[in-house]
Parts: structure tokens; sequence; C-alpha cells
């Protein structure tokens, strides 16, 4: 493996250099990822090494969300799926030989993440440092030996080029024109830059390096902690555990008894207290998904640090969770009645449509919960939740965020509520085909018609603006190339239409007139 690893390491920085820097991150990051993984199996099946079963299981999500950053454009979304593919990419090189991810807890994750960036830093030069004397002497030797000709070489010939490109500039002067633009175009005064980008270049290869030697000798037995001993021994008297959890029912219960009578079976309650609708579903839905993460949190804290010695008792203790997570899900059903009551008054944005889905699987884990404790599975928490935060991801790429605003603030519109255009207008790319297909529609009324083109002028300024950086290959996007297609269908019909590009504001004109401020001037940085 050695005989490939330092090329390859050197090749892959390399690589990301070429792929991110001064680049907007389009195919780049995909194909970066690919690269990753496949020049890791094949450098440690070199070791006739295999990957364990049990991570290709993770290679299903890695694929994934990493080609999702290729189509979706929506910020929150491209995040989710950046950063969960380099996390899963982190857990194949933690447990690449033995596959016991499947048996992590927190603790696991978080130790065993340490030694993995530990041993980034410590076994590239490790691995050389424990080389036979010997070995590592005719190394050395074989190395200055093939190195030395070509610096000899490179020293001697730089003083015969330079006198002779000097003498032929001086006897031509086209020859002379494309040196100096030669020299113009190397661009010496970023010799700073160039220095720090072969800097992290090194840095790249050298820690690529320290995870495929973990990946390949340092994870195949690895102890999991917490099966023979607890990590942090329980010390809260299950007398004071019940005294908490019984205390948050009975809060909870009072809680959710207003809820039955002011929110669920007389919403005309709430106007008779002297609030709105919107108020009161401004005022509530954040803070009731808070309850409820806190609620999971505190079920997690006493399952650890509560004695429970006995069968009663870690019945009573499971009997206590059933309840308080039911009184949860009730809560979690009234945040989410208050979103719908918010969105009705205001119409969707991209955080409410966050907190709603959200809130749906917010409510699995809860479940989750209620069935680790029943069959006392304690150590599967951690993987759970990270299933609940693939599932998340999955669901936002599928449900194309911004597609879905467009389409349900146009359908408000179409009943009678007001589009804001300044705000479609703000959205990702990931809008534009919808914004085209609604303005494509017959159906609508002309008022909503004008209001889309509106939005979809300002999206085609953004495009005109867009930065240099963006006409790289490697920033090239699947959402871009669709939105710049879709946008194309309907030139023609924007024809009637202006645009204000002021240094600060971009102002849509509509054909009667009408300015519509831009809020997306960089809808496609």
């Amino acid at each position: 493996m050695r005989k490939y690893l330092f090329l390859t390491a050197l090749l892959l920085g390399i690589s990301f250099d070429i792929l991110f820097w001064g680049k907007i991150p389009g195919i780049s990051f995909l194909f970066f990822v690919l690269l990753c993984l496949g020049s890791g199996y094949f450098l440690i099946k070199k070791e006739k090494l295999h990957p364990s079963r049990n991570n290709f299981l993770l290679l299903i999500p890695i694929l994934f969300l990493s080609i999702m950053t290729f189509v979706r454009r929506e910020p929150f979304t491209s995040f989710l799926n950046s950063s969960l593919t380099l996390f899963l990419m982190v857990v194949l090189a933690m447990t690449y030989l033995s596959g016991q991810w499947v048996s992590f807890g927190v603790g696991d994750y978080v130790a065993n993440f340490i030694h993995l960036v530990g041993g980034m830093f410590v076994l590239p030069w490790l691995s050389s440092a424990n080389k036979d004397p010997q070995e590592k002497d005719r190394d050395v030797k074989s190395w200055i030996k093939s190195v030395n000709p070509i610096i000899r070489g490179v020293l001697l010939a730089i003083p015969v080029l330079l006198v002779f490109t000097a003498l032929f500039s001086s006897a031509d002067l086209i020859f002379a024109k494309k040196i100096n633009l030669l020299i113009t175009n190397l661009k010496l005064e970023n010799l700073p830059e160039y220095l720090f980008r072969g800097f992290l270049i090194l840095i790249i290869a050298y820690f690529f390096t320290g995870i495929i030697f973990y990946a390949a000798k340092r994870n195949n037995n690895i102890r999991l902690l917490g099966i023979d001993k607890s990590i942090v021994a329980p010390f809260l008297g299950f007398t004071e555990t019940t005294i908490i959890l019984g205390g948050v029912l009975l809060l909870f219960s009072a809680f959710v008894l207003i809820q039955f009578e002011y929110f669920f079976f007389g919403l005309a309650n709430i106007t008779l207290q002297g609030f709105t609708y919107s108020e009161y579903a401004r005022r509530g839905f954040g803070e009731l998904v808070a309850v409820a993460v806190f609620s999971i949190m505190l079920l997690k804290g006493l399952s650890i640090i509560s004695k429970c010695e006995t069968v009663r008792k870690i019945k009573a203790f499971t009997g206590l969770t059933i309840g308080l997570v039911t009184l949860v899900m009730i809560i979690l059903v009234s945040a989410f009645q208050r979103l719908y009551l918010y969105e009705s008054a205001y119409g969707f944005s991209r955080s409410r449509t966050y907190a709603h889905v959200f809130m749906i699987w917010l409510g699995i884990l809860l479940l989750a919960v209620v069935i680790m404790e029943v069959f006392r599975r304690p150590r599967a928490f951690a993987n759970i939740v990270l299933a609940i935060l693939l599932g998340f991801s999955i669901t936002l790429n599928l449900l194309n965020v911004d597609r879905f605003i467009v389409h349900n603030n146009i359908n408000r519109a179409v009943q009678g509520e007001e589009l804001d255009i300044s705000y479609l207008s703000s959205l990702s790319n990931d809008a534009i085909p919808a914004l085209v297909s609604n303005f494509s529609s017959e159906k609508l009324p002309p008022k909503i018609h004008e209001d889309i083109g509106a939005a979809l002028i300002c999206f085609q300024q953004s495009i005109k603006n867009s930065p240099a950086s963006l006409k790289h290959w490697q920033s090239f996007h699947l959402s871009n190339w669709i939105a710049e297609r879709d946008l194309q269908k309907v030139e023609q019909d924007l024809k009637g239409y202006g645009v204000q590009d002021n240094d600060w504001t971009i102002i849509g004109m509509s054909p009667d007139g009408v300015e519509y401020p831009c809020q997306g001037y960089t809808v496609f940085d």
C-alpha cells in the first residue's frame, strides 16, 4: 500500500485545490467524495483487506446525499447534504474493517472520532518511524539517487534557458511579447497565495494518509464503551427521579388541558382572550418544539443517571416515560397546528417548512425513545438520532423546499391572499422551474401572472450578474442548468418587463409599471 499511498494522497490534495480553490462548489463536491472513496478502497484493497458488510449501508446515504449536493441549491438542504456526507465518511473510516458503528453509543462516536483525529496527525509519522532501519536507509538512498540527477539537471538548465530566452526576446519583438504575457499570467505577485495552496495540498495529503492508515490498521477490534460497565455510574435515587418526572408530567398535563380548551376544540376562544390566530401561533410553535427537544434530553439523561435496581422500578420509570412522551406528542400536535395557523396568515417560508418537517421526525424520535426504553436498548439512541437526521435531510431533498414554497404561496394567492414576490425572488434557483410552470399556466389570474413574471425577471437579472467563478466546470450545478434552461423558455414572454439595477438594489418593473423589489440578487452564488 505504501508504494501507492503517498502519490495517491498527493494527487488527492492537488485534486482538492483544482476542484475548490476559488470555485463555487457544484459538481466538484460529488467528484471529490467519489475520489476519496475510490482511492481509499483501492489502497486498502492492496493490503488484501475488505470493508465490513455493515459499511455498505453507509455507502447508500453517502452516495445519495453527495449526489443531491449537485441537484439541490437551497442553502439549508445543501448544508445538511454536505455535512452528513462528510460525517458518514468519517464513520466509514472509523469502522472500515469492523463495521461496529451499528453498535455504537454516543460515547463510542465521540471516542472514536478523537482517535481518528489523533491518527490523522500521528500515523503518517509513525508509519515512517516504525520502518526497519535498514529498509528505511535503503529507501532514503534510493530516493536520493533518483532525485539528485533531477535537481542537478534543473539547476543547470535554469541559467542556460534564461540566457537563450533573453537572446530570443531581444531578437524578436513578438517572442518578447509572448514571454512578457507568460510572466504576467504567472502572477508572481500572488506568490504567497501559491505557497499557501501548496501547503494546503500537503496538509490534505498528510491527513488522507493518516485516515487510510487508521482505516486499514487501527479499527479492526474496537472496544465499545459502556458494554461491561456504564460510562457514568447511576447516582440519582429513584425517589428523586420520580419526583422530577412526576412534576414535569403534572405541568405538561395542565398545559395540554389548556390546549384542548383553547386550541383543539375552541379556536374562537383564542380571540376572546385578546389574541389573533397569527399572534397566538407566532408566540408558540418554536417554544413548543424546544419543549419536545428538552424532554428527550431529560428522559435520556435520567435514564443514564437514575438508579433503577429492581424490575418494579424499571417498569415504573418506563411508565413515566410513556406518559411524558404521550403528553409531548400532544404538545407537538399543538405546535404543528400553531404553525399551520401562522402559514395560513403569512404564507410559507423556509423556516416554517423546516419546522413542519422537523416536527414530524421529532415525533418519530419520541416514539423511538419509548421503544428503546421498553426493550431496554439505550445504546441504540445515537444511531436512531443519526437515522432521524438522515430522514430529515432526505425528506427536504425529496420535498424540494423552494419549489414547495412557490407552489403553496401561489395557491394561497389564487384564494385571495397576498403573494410576496420579494420573498419568492430571494429563494434559490430551485424555485425557478416552479415559477416558470405557473407563469406558463393560463389558469392564473392576470395579477398573479404579472407578479410571477416580476419574480422571474429578478432571477433573470441575477443570472446576468452572477460571478465569473460560476463559469468554471467545477461549479456546474444541475439546479443552475435547469433554471437557466427554463428561463429561456419564457424569455420572449418577459420582454415587457424591465429592471432597474442600482448599486444596492434591483427593482423589477411589470408591463403596467408596477415596481417589485428583488431580494434574490445573489441567488446563483
